[in-house]
This record gives C-alpha cells, structure tokens and sequence, in this order.
C-alpha cells in the first residue's frame, strides 16, 4: 500500500443492507485504486467506530465521508474526531459530477424512459448548506436528463410525495424517483410508496461514486 489510509466513513444503520452496501463501495474502490489501504468506518448503529478507525489507521489519514452534502455529522461528528486524531477530512460527496453519473444509470437500470420528470430524493438536513448542495445536484442531473428535476426530501420541503404528485400534475405524465441515498434504510423503504412510477435504488456499488471517493481523497492529499 502507497500514501496514507483511507478511512471512509458511513452513517450508519441499524439495517445490515446498509453497511453491506458501504463494504460493496469500499470493494469497488479497491477495484479502481488496489494500491489505497481503505478502510471502513460508521458514525453509529455499526461496528468500526470512526475513533477506533483512526486510532488504527495511523498518521496522515484521511476520512472520507460517506455524505452526499455537509450537515451535523460531518461538522459535529466526524471533524472533531478526526482532529482528535490529527486526520484530515475530504469535502463530502456531493454535489459532483460523478454523481450525475451514478444517478442517471440508476435511472435507466429501472426503466425510466429519457425526458422522464425525476423527483431528487434525499434524506435531507437543517443545515441550509446541505439543502443547496442537494438543489445544486438536482440541477446537475437535470442538465443532463434534459429533463425536470425537482429536490425533495424526508427533513424538508417540499417532500417526496408532494413533489412528486406536484410534478405528475404539471405534466401529467409519469415520474421517476431517483434515489439520493448511497445505501438502503428506512428512508429508502418509504420512497416505494412516494406515488411514483419507477424509484431507482442507492447508489453506494456504482463505479462512478467509488471513482469520487478516489478523487476526494486526493484532493485532500493535495489540499494539505
């Protein structure tokens, strides 16, 4: 192995799909950087505590969040423990590129045609800063759908079930729903009866968002 660990770090969940998901991830990554020690990590409900992560991991490591925008975790959770540790912490994952990547393959995966409205349906956050970046990657997706996208989520406005019947009946026609969650949980389970005609599923095993976890972790190499 070359350079510092990696250690990137999940939420957590009391569904064991989700961090079956987060090892499919860290597979992937291996895949597409074999030479990177990555090692994985959960801020709760899971084994591999962050702390004891770093404490293993040694000098010079850097977290990667496992976060599609900042929010309470990262900046209550994950950044003082990794000060603690003397790591550094990567920008969470979105909003990027290789997102839209990952979201618009899920979306052909569940047979939602081109030009489908998509409702972006995240798990959502009081932090004003996490709102945008999920409006920021509805914007990204739209652009390359050509097609409406709309942010929704389960800890704001609108919710999923309101845009997506808001979206039906601006253009009578179906929507899809795609799912902005790296891994399947309680929130992922509810969006199957959100009223749309397709729900793509999490994006934690696509090859796009290993390939991001590779980038962050770089530019947080180069960053310090």
């Amino acid at each position: 192995m070359t350079g510092p660990a990696l250690v990137a770090v999940a939420h957590g969940s009391t569904d064991p799909a989700a961090a079956n998901a987060v090892s499919a991830l860290a597979r992937q990554v291996r895949r597409l950087a074999p030479v990177l020690d990555i090692r994985t990590a959960f801020v709760q409900h899971a084994e591999h505590a962050l702390g004891e992560r770093l404490a293993e991991a040694g000098p010079g490591t850097v977290v990667v969040p496992l976060l599609l925008s900042t929010g309470y975790h990262l900046t209550s959770d994950i950044a003082p423990a990794a000060a603690a540790a003397g790591a550094r912490v990567a920008l969470p994952l979105g909003p990027d590129d290789l997102l839209t990547v990952a979201l618009a393959a899920r979306l052909r995966e569940a047979g939602a045609p081109k030009g489908t409205s998509v409702v972006l349906a995240a798990a959502g956050s009081a932090d004003p800063l996490a709102a945008q970046a999920v409006a920021d990657q509805a914007q990204l997706l739209a652009a390359e759908l050509q097609a409406p996208v709309v942010a929704a989520s389960a800890a704001g406005k609108p919710t999923v079930r309101a845009a997506v019947a808001a979206l039906r009946a601006a253009s009578a026609a179906p929507v899809a729903i795609a799912t902005y969650l790296l891994a399947p949980g309680q929130f992922y389970d509810r969006l199957r009866s959100a009223g749309a005609d397709w729900v793509t599923g999490p994006l934690a095993d696509h090859p796009a968002i290993a390939a991001l976890v590779i980038d962050r972790y770089r530019a947080a190499r180069l960053a310090a």
